[in-house]
């Protein structure tokens, strides 16, 4: 049986803490395995429990950790995979620095704009209740800035969409821009042009 194929894509998705990165990236991943698509998430968190764990929360430290995530992705790029990454890389050199090393045809950074006090609100960690109290240094969005992207590729708005909107935002996203080809799966053939029609429910 043959299986989808395509080029392989990095989708950046950058936000605060509790924007709702990571439940959107593990949406997609399912949404685009349901396509027969080889896509994979990389949780800036998990990472660093592990491949990272080495890395504190300095500037510079910060800079090192997203610059292994970029290349990790970069590698399943390079093997055709749809590379889906949740971090919340604040600074705009921390995203440019992602582009250079993916390159420019296969990066797509995903701003998950969510407000500061939707995020804080939300708080699934409790790290900003620790922020608050003093017990984490720099916590971005507390201490340290956040600067959001000035021209993503994509904006969602977790706030006022549900996962599902959100993900079909992505998806029809990179279907108008072909960022990747359908191939076969089993009997069926899986068309540019009806998978946007799969996405919108008709």
């Amino acid at each position: 049986m043959n299986i989808a194929t395509s080029a392989g894509v990095v989708i950046w998705l950058t936000g605060m803490s509790g924007a709702g990165k990571s439940t959107v990236a593990r949406a997609l991943v399912s949404r685009l395995q349901a396509f027969a698509l080889r896509a994979t998430m990389l949780d800036g968190d998990v990472l660093r429990t592990g491949l990272n764990s080495d890395l504190g929360f300095s500037a510079a430290e910060r800079t090192e950790n997203l610059r292994r995530v970029a290349h990790v992705a970069a590698l399943f790029c390079n093997e055709g995979f749809v590379a889906v990454t949740a971090t919340i890389s604040p600074e705009p050199e921390h995203r440019e620095n992602a582009r250079r090393i993916v390159g420019e045809s296969a990066f797509v950074e995903v701003f998950v704009d969510t407000p500061l006090e939707v995020c804080e609100k939300r708080d699934p960690k409790g790290l900003y209740q620790r922020a608050r109290r003093g017990e984490i240094a720099q916590f971005t969005g507390i201490a340290s800035p956040y600067h959001p992207p000035v021209h993503p590729d994509l904006t969602l708005h977790t706030q006022d969409n549900t996962v599902e909107h959100c993900v079909d935002h992505v998806v029809d996203y990179l279907v108008r821009n072909r960022r990747f080809a359908i191939g076969h799966v089993g009997e069926r053939s899986l068309k540019m042009a009806n998978l946007r029609a799969v996405v919108s429910g008709k």
